[in-house]
């Protein structure tokens, strides 16, 4: 009889675990265009801007930056400026308020701002409700500050579902994950963090970066001397995408 009792609460449990199953590998699978299959798809109808960087013909190469913004970016740009190498921050929206300067700097010195939530919860595990108030409050506070709403968004821990596409389409931002992590939330060690980028990175790259960790913005000058050397112009990933656009809820990498 106690076998009897134990079988449908084990038949319960293996289904909860295939069904977990099926939506990690869902999750995993999810479709990812490349900025070189969209720019061949644009190339057709669309030239790049006036100015701007044709990554069709250039050796390109998108650095983004995860996280808040806090005293190590004004540092970073200074960096980023001394190598011509716009690039993307990820911002988390609750500590916005607290560096509002540093915000606007990343704007005004040409860089693009996407929008990274606003607690780092991993999107996948919480309601589709809490997934707009987190980006919804996130763009406000970054267009409060600099008049632009973002049109990118990086879902913490590059965890996204189709829950997350359905919302991020509604409210109008693309999603992006990346080629290259240098996993710097790991380790302190410059020499690592230089190691994994450049070992990484390749032509329409996009690496990831936490200007926060504390051997990030210490690796920042290798890596930039290194990149510049080896001839990659650094873009945004917006820059990295033209003529294509963005498509909101699409997923980019």
């Amino acid at each position: 009889m106690k076998i009897l009792k134990r079988r449908p609460r084990l038949l319960i449990l293996l289904t909860l675990v295939v069904a977990a199953v099926t939506m990690g590998i869902r999750a995993n699978q999810m479709e990812t265009l490349s900025p070189r299959e969209e720019r061949d798809r644009a190339a057709s109808t669309a030239g790049v801007p006036s100015g701007q960087v044709d990554c069709r013909k250039a050796k390109c190469i998108a650095l983004t930056f995860d996280g808040n913004p806090g005293e190590p970016t004004d540092r970073l740009m200074d960096l980023l400026n001394q190598y011509e190498a716009p690039s993307t921050f990820f911002l988390e929206g609750r500590r916005i308020h607290k560096f509002p300067d540093v915000v606007r700097r990343i704007a005004e010195d040409g860089h693009e701002i996407g929008n990274h939530t606003w607690t780092h919860p991993v999107l996948t595990d919480v309601p589709g409700a809490q997934i707009r108030d987190e980006l919804r409050r996130t763009t406000r506070a970054i267009a409060g500050i600099t008049g632009s709403e973002p049109t990118l968004m990086r879902p913490p821990q590059g965890r996204t579902d189709d829950r997350v596409s359905e919302v991020t389409k509604e409210l109008g931002m693309a999603q992006v994950l990346w080629t290259v992590t240098a996993k710097d939330y790991e380790t302190d060690d410059t020499a690592l963090i230089t190691k994994r980028v450049l070992d990484g990175a390749g032509r329409d790259g996009i690496i990831l970066l936490h200007p926060l960790h504390k051997g990030t913005v210490p690796a920042m000058p290798s890596i930039l001397k290194a990149l510049s050397k080896q001839g990659y112009t650094f873009v945004t990933v917006s820059q990295l995408l033209a003529p294509a656009t963005a498509e909101p809820g699409k997923i980019y990498k």
